[in-house]
């Protein structure tokens, strides 16, 4: 289903099936009332296919669409540097309504984990940022997304957790 272009929206760009499943079990958990202000989009094939996406196609329609936002799923793969790498190829007036998440390592280490299916993590992870949490967002693996969940709190939980 299509966002409401004309109403705060937020869209994800996963990197690959696992985060596009971890996406979906997020988007259950929104109101059905604000399902349609959350578009999980198809699997970019890698992180830097994420970014390359994004600055081709992503970035000049938020340009044109200022009450958009979009969430880059993408595995850190242990690189202590992912995160900067990817926050320097966004452009500087989008920063504030671009946030880049995602497994320490991939996701597939989250279930070995014991966190559950992608699905079910997606879900405990919406429900940490509706209620103010950090049970799941805490765990060793998510925990360096902390600033970027914070901005996202911010943001994006009035869209679709009001």
């Amino acid at each position: 289903m299509a966002v409401n272009w004309y109403r705060p929206h937020v869209l994800l760009l996963p990197e690959d099936d696992a985060n596009r499943q971890v996406a979906n079990g997020f988007h259950l958990q929104v109101s059905p009332a604000n399902q349609r202000q959350m578009q999980v989009l198809q699997v970019a094939g890698g992180w830097n296919e994420v970014l390359t996406l994004f600055e081709t196609d992503h970035a000049t329609e938020m340009d044109r669409c200022p009450s958009r936002y979009m969430v880059l799923l993408i595995d850190f793969d242990g690189v202590q540097d992912r995160l900067q790498t990817a926050r320097a190829r966004i452009p500087a007036q989008l920063t504030d309504r671009v946030f880049i998440l995602g497994a320490w390592s991939e996701p597939e280490e989250l279930k070995k984990a014991g966190l559950g299916t992608y699905e079910t993590i997606g879900k405990a992870m919406a429900e940490d940022c509706r209620s103010g949490t950090n049970t799941t967002w805490g765990h060793n693996l998510l925990q360096h997304n902390a600033s970027e969940i914070g901005r996202l709190r911010q943001h994006i939980l009035p869209i679709l957790f009001p």
